[in-house]
């Protein structure tokens, strides 16, 4: 297999197991009108939950159950479920910006969280050496690699099929009078807190698969994982793609992270060296002139929503 062949593997596992994160941000901003900043921190919660429920049992470490990689990966969903639940509960009454402001602040918190608390995060070092599902069975990691790109595939499809059975339910018609205007929906007799709470959690389970995901491929897991800028992608990849479309979700994905990667590829190779350390920097201006050219020229993203029905 060629070089070329074994980036795109990697690349492709990366990419559309960020476009399940895209996905749980896509029900709560796409068709229910949710503005969550701190996507970053239920994606670490999820992922830091399923490091710690199917780590080896270490003496100098809290966790370390050794689960199996299944349950481990419930377990984080379940966790960044019950985050989102205690967020939503005391947020969600109260106007959006609430809801913006607590989530962002509780991304920052978290990473400060798994920065410091080394006894269960392992502190700066992370958590390493955490098994890889069925990677025993494999002769190489280039042929893992490829199960596992299968694998997020499935687990992809899966939630993809779900949410869209979901958003074309009456219940997806009423995600989007919430969206479109919540008065007429209450007017109507619905709970919109009750709503709003449902897709709240529902949307940061699957941020918090997508996080146990991460984690089950790299086999790894420090802080420097879960910075604000991995919040900042996933939005850009919602709004390139087209937000109210699950299709668009996805390949706002691909596409962002194909940006991403070709860029920092490219600055390494032909930039300066005293560029170089800027790259970070450069990378990020290049997402924002995406984000505004598609403002521009196409509002709706890539795949936006359709009009006249789901």
């Amino acid at each position: 297999m060629s070089g070329f062949s074994i980036y795109l593997i990697f690349f492709l596992i990366i990419a559309l197991n960020y476009g399940i994160m895209g996905l749980g941000l896509n029900l709560q901003w796409g068709y229910t009108g949710l503005f969550n900043a701190g996507v970053v921190g239920f994606y670490a919660i999820g992922a830091y939950g399923a490091a710690i429920l199917v780590g080896p049992d270490r003496d100098y470490l809290i966790g370390g159950f050794d689960l199996p990689w299944p349950v481990a990966i419930l377990g984080g969903m379940a966790l960044a479920a019950l985050a989102a639940l205690i967020v939503g509960l005391a947020t969600l009454r109260l106007r959006e910006e609430y809801l913006a402001i607590a989530t962002f602040g509780i991304a920052l918190s978290l990473q400060l969280v798994a920065l410091n608390f080394e006894s269960l995060t392992g502190g700066a070092n992370g958590l390493v050496g955490l098994p890889r599902p069925l990677f025993h069975l494999f002769e190489d990691s280039t042929t893992y690699n490829l199960f596992f790109l299968g694998l997020v595939i499935v687990i992809l499809g899966i939630v993809w099929f779900g949410l869209e059975l979901a958003v074309r339910s009456p219940w997806g018609r009423l995600l989007r009078a919430v969206r479109e205007d919540e008065s007429a929906a209450r007017s109507l007799g619905k709970n919109i807190t009750l709503i709003r709470l449902q897709v709240f959690v529902l949307g940061c389970s699957l941020i918090g698969l997508s996080g146990g995901l991460y984690v089950a491929f790299i086999g790894f897991v420090s802080p420097t994982d879960f910075l604000p800028l991995l919040t900042f992608q996933v939005w850009a990849m919602l709004i390139v793609g087209g937000s109210g479309n699950n299709a668009g979700a996805v390949l706002g994905a691909v596409v962002v992270w194909a940006l991403w990667t070709m860029s920092g590829l490219a600055i390494s190779r032909v930039a300066p060296v005293e560029l170089q350390s800027q790259a970070g920097a450069i990378q990020v201006m290049l997402i924002g002139l995406l984000i505004v050219a598609m403002l521009i020229f196409r509002p709706r993203g890539l795949i936006g929503e359709k009009t006249g029905g789901s």
